[in-house]
């Protein structure tokens, strides 16, 4: 059993659609915390959009910038990281967030997920001619990824306030229980 990790930030992790944005900005508000997408970061940064940068350079160089990224959060406290889809697909993205930040992956089925990201054209993952099929295989690919962070939320049948809720429960306890163990994920099922 591993010692407990200290947790001075929430880095939320999970597919696109899932609803960290719109969850951070509410935990953030929750516990007095600073909120930060790390996509709107890097577009700040790059000065154009991530569908940009995939087209112009590949999502290697996208992804490159989420890793410099990410280890530039290791040393500050009381942020809410809402990262992208893909970031800990990179086992070294994964190792940055565990010095610093409780992991909470926000999981929604494939069919939910289609159906909130289905009309926004800025999804470079999913210009395909079945998105429905890339975001099942994209989620099948990165699910042993997600499957890594400490706390698994269902977010299929949760409102965020609800999540966001349940989250700064789990925040609180686990940063102050001293017994916690960083290898033994949380797993919360849908309430409803």
């Amino acid at each position: 059993m591993q010692s407990p990790r200290p947790y001075h930030n929430i880095a939320l992790v999970g597919f696109m659609g899932v609803g960290k944005s719109t969850v951070g900005q509410i935990l953030a508000g929750m516990l007095d915390f600073e909120f930060v997408d790390t996509d709107r970061v890097i577009e700040t940064r790059e000065g154009r959009r991530i569908s940009e940068i995939f087209a112009q350079e590949g999502e290697t160089r996208f992804r490159d910038l989420e890793t410099n990224l990410i280890r530039e959060y290791e040393t500050q406290q009381g942020l809410i990281l809402s990262t992208g889809g893909g970031l800990v697909v990179r086992p070294e993205n994964l190792a940055s967030l565990r010095t610093h930040a409780l992991i909470v992956c926000l999981w929604a089925s494939p069919a939910v997920i289609y159906e909130r990201v289905r009309y926004q054209g800025h999804r470079p993952l999913l210009q395909t001619p079945d998105p429905q099929g890339r975001i099942a295989e994209l989620l099948e690919q990165r699910k042993p990824a997600y499957q890594q962070a400490d706390i698994l939320v269902g977010v299929d049948f949760r409102s965020p306030q609800e999540t966001a809720q349940y989250i700064t429960n789990s925040f609180r306890l686990l940063r102050h229980s001293p017994r916690r163990s960083a290898s033994s994920p949380t797993q919360s099922v849908p309430h409803r």
